[in-house]
């Protein structure tokens, strides 16, 4: 039987375990132009330990931020800042995945230069609010519908942004499609509205995420690009009324590519789950669905019974910075202090105790 401590191969790099850091935005890239700090550095290299890391959303363009303090990889000055990172994440022996996140409609012209704007598929306002730099909890914007320009400058600006972050010395990135965000807006069928071919069918609105992960596959392997997606999920004002026909479809899609991973952030269907998982044929990474609580060792049991190959771990990775030497032992493990999530100094960053401390 395989356990979550046995070793595994991903895409040419031998991970010690079956333990990864799921994304995670923490909103202190506090270094000039939106870039990593060496306190970033510290937090991934305190959780590296011999497994992959998937960084916190990183914006592929300047328009793709939609919160405070979010780092990029469309600039030289970022591409320097995280070589310190991936650096360090590697002395440790830990393999990194920039998570690549443009937000879409999530956001607020308050956090973007001059006369930029929110972009998503259609002019449909999300309904709720989004933390802004300077005046707090704001209502979110109508979004300005992407053009066909605006969309092939879009897709150019993910693979320019995995090409820096393999400059950068990152492993490989990890589309986000998930929870909300530009590319699960797309697969949506309340954010996108569109009547061209990139929306309307299940195989209409799978197009600019398919797009996206093969132009990102182009430009740097696709032994280095892995995608996250969340079937049914409803973060963000995001309704999906035949998940059970768009995820299948997007699944058999990108299969043939050939990438790193597929990571499905999973939702109440355990029966999507399994056929997700009987439809992609290279490794799946799994952040499972516990309503009500953070993944915990309770959930190690995916992997011994080949629902999943990786399973990753968010709040509680967060909290315990040698998560998997705790998991192995059973504990004890630090508790998440929410209040430190989002922005700050090193309270709730790289203040946590491990065991040995």
């Amino acid at each position: 039987m395989t356990t979550a401590f046995d070793p595994v191969d991903l895409a040419g790099h031998r991970l010690d375990h079956r333990i990864a850091l799921s994304p995670m935005t923490r909103s202190r890239a506090y270094g000039p132009g939106q870039s990593p700090t060496a306190a970033t550095a510290t937090y991934y290299a305190q959780r590296a330990a011999g497994g992959l890391l998937i960084t916190e959303g990183v914006q592929p363009s300047v328009v793709g931020q939609g919160y405070p303090n979010t780092p990029g990889l469309h600039s030289d000055e970022q591409v320097r800042a995280w070589r310190g990172v991936t650096d360090a994440v590697h002395a440790r022996g830990g393999v990194i995945f920039a998570q690549l996140m443009h937000t879409g409609r999530i956001g607020h012209p308050s956090l973007l230069p001059g006369d930029l704007h929110p972009m998503g598929p259609s002019a449909v306002t999300a309904t709720g609010k989004v933390f802004t730099a300077d005046g707090g909890l704001q209502d979110l914007v109508t979004p300005v519908a992407l053009t066909e320009d605006d969309i092939t400058r879009t897709i150019a600006d993910f693979a320019a942004a995995a090409r820096n972050a393999v400059a950068a010395g990152f492993d490989g990135v990890e589309l986000h499609g998930a929870n909300g965000y530009l590319l699960h807006q797309f697969l949506s069928t309340n954010a996108n509205r569109r009547t061209d071919r990139w929306g309307g069918s299940a195989a209409n609105r799978i197009r600019f995420t398919t797009e996206v992960v093969g132009a990102v596959a182009d430009a740097i392997g696709s032994q280095r690009v892995g995608l996250r997606i969340s079937p049914g999920n409803p973060l963000n004002d995001i309704r999906e009324d035949d998940a059970d026909l768009t995820y299948p479809a997007l699944v058999d899609a990108i299969d043939p590519l050939g990438l790193a991973y597929l990571h499905l952030l999973e939702g109440a269907d355990a029966d999507l789950t399994a056929l997700l998982r009987k439809q992609f044929t290279g490794t799946l990474v799994l952040n499972p669905y516990t309503p009500g609580r953070h993944t915990g060792p309770e959930d190690l049991h995916r992997i011994e019974d080949g629902t999943a190959d990786i399973l990753s771990f968010g709040a509680l990775y967060l909290a315990n910075p040698d998560l998997p030497a705790r998991l192995a032992a059973g504990g004890p493990f630090n508790a998440p202090d929410r209040a430190t999530f989002y922005g700050g100094d090193e309270r709730g960053y790289t203040d946590y105790p491990t065991l040995t401390d």
